[in-house]
């Protein structure tokens, strides 16, 4: 990414942090990043065009901390694997926490406060189930032969974390028994396993 790019991401990013997107004046970003404002406008084309580029960064920047957690202690053996996804949990419930646009991406949870995301139809649109499944996916290739259920079930639980946290989200209860400790006692039959009653409904 050029320099000059990065560099009126972060300073967008870091008003975004401040105050509500709507807020947010293209002037003061380009002032921000060192750069004229006709400099953003040809970059992005507008403020809608920042504010896509913003969507797409924080998606990239989360997957790059899947790849992370994914990577993080790799040895081989399955207790590995379920340490590696229980560190895939923790990073999706941490970075959701932290970044609105990231909660927002994982959730379909958009306000007023955060850029608009590119509408449905477009390429360039990611919805929830869209980033879910990229999470997945990773996290099977990552972990073969760990078998594609439990891969799922780590991004679920995760996800059930971030729309639902735990009763006190700065620890306490959840601290301990936190989305990690979750994926341990639950991993030991996948949530589409068929039940004795599923035939008679």
């Amino acid at each position: 990414m050029p320099a000059g790019r990065e560099s009126l991401l972060q300073a967008a990013e870091a008003a975004l942090s401040a105050r509500p997107w709507p807020s947010v004046r293209m002037v003061e970003v380009a002032a921000a990043a060192g750069v004229s404002r006709q400099t953003l406008y040809n970059e992005f084309g507008g403020k809608e065009g920042l504010g896509r580029a913003l969507v797409r960064r924080a998606a990239q920047g989360y997957l790059e901390g899947v790849d992370r957690a994914l990577e993080s202690g790799a040895r081989p053996g399955r207790a590995d694997a379920e340490g590696r996804l229980a560190e895939l949990a923790e990073w999706t419930v941490r970075a959701a926490r932290a970044q609105p646009l990231v909660r927002a991406l994982l959730t379909g949870g958009w306000d007023l406060a955060l850029p608009v995301p590119p509408p449905p139809g477009n390429r360039q649109a990611l919805a929830p189930g869209d980033l879910a499944r990229a999470v997945r996916d990773r996290a099977v290739a990552a972990l073969s032969p760990e078998p594609a259920w439990r891969c799922e079930l780590a991004v679920r639980l995760a996800l059930s974390y971030v729309i639902a946290p735990g009763e006190d989200a700065a620890g306490g209860a959840e601290r301990e028994r936190g989305p990690a400790e979750l994926l341990r006692l639950a991993g030991a039959a996948p949530f589409s396993a068929p039940n004795r009653t599923a035939g008679v409904r």
